[in-house]
């Protein structure tokens, strides 16, 4: 059995197929989802609808993202936010146009059922974003933190990489877990299109929501696969700006 994450997907429904078929996946395999599966491309409500039937067949766990959040704040509350609708969330609203109540209702419920961090039984964790306590996830004062954070990250791109876990100025954060799993921040942002690594933290964000490809990697192996650039398999639609 291989345990797989998979970055954020951003309503590229496309991608999501195009990896599940180059990496082979089959029933065996534990699939982790990082999160922001809605927001960006025009497919946003069948990737849940994809989502929910994977979970029959196969063990998911399905992180929640800063994105998931605020389509679930709309969908219940018909909340208007102008910064959401202009970063994704208008192809989205687009989107549900077309989607039954019925269907909103069982995506209303696959949104709730989301977690906010997976931690295994090797200390590797998976979360969407980020923490800011020094003393890890269960300490933390704000959880939004857990799909809103940037600092983790940009903590370790700033990083010396040279400075040992040992040395008094090594940020305690990066000593609590063998492993961090994050999506959130794309790497394309550092003119990345895979995986990068950085301390203990493994960004799998490969820019699904904009020009960059969605990528699914093995954690125990580190070997990965990817879609097709977003704008080429959605060539006809702008994505988020």
């Amino acid at each position: 059995m291989r345990t797989l994450v998979i970055g954020d997907i951003h309503g590229g429904l496309r991608a999501l197929h195009q990896i599940i078929e180059r990496a082979k996946v089959t029933s065996k395999d534990k699939l982790i989802f990082l999160g922001d599966y809605v927001d960006g491309w025009s497919q946003s409500p069948e990737v849940i609808d994809y989502l929910i039937q994977l979970n029959i067949t196969n063990d998911c766990v399905f992180i929640r993202g800063n994105h998931d959040e605020l389509l679930l704040h709309w969908l219940k509350d018909n909340t208007d936010n102008l910064l959401w609708y202009n970063h994704g969330g208008e192809a989205t609203v687009i989107a549900y146009e077309k989607v039954s109540d019925a269907t909103k209702q069982s995506h209303i419920l696959f949104l709730q059922s989301l977690k906010d961090y997976y931690l295994d039984d090797q200390q590797r964790l998976f979360i969407h974003a980020g923490f800011t306590n020094m003393n890890g996830i269960n300490f933390e004062y704000f959880p939004r933190l857990f799909y809103w954070d940037r600092t983790l990250w940009e903590t370790a791109l700033a990083l010396d990489p040279n400075m040992l876990p040992t040395d008094l100025l090594y940020p305690k954060r990066f000593t609590l877990y063998n492993e961090i799993y994050i999506g959130h921040t794309p790497v394309t942002r550092i003119g990345e299109t895979v995986p990068i690594k950085k301390a203990c933290i493994w960004n799998v964000d490969t820019g699904a929501a904009f020009k960059g490809p969605l990528t699914i990697m093995d954690i125990d192996t580190k070997e990965f696969w990817q879609s097709e650039p977003l704008n080429n398999l959605y060539f006809d639609e702008k994505g988020r700006n």
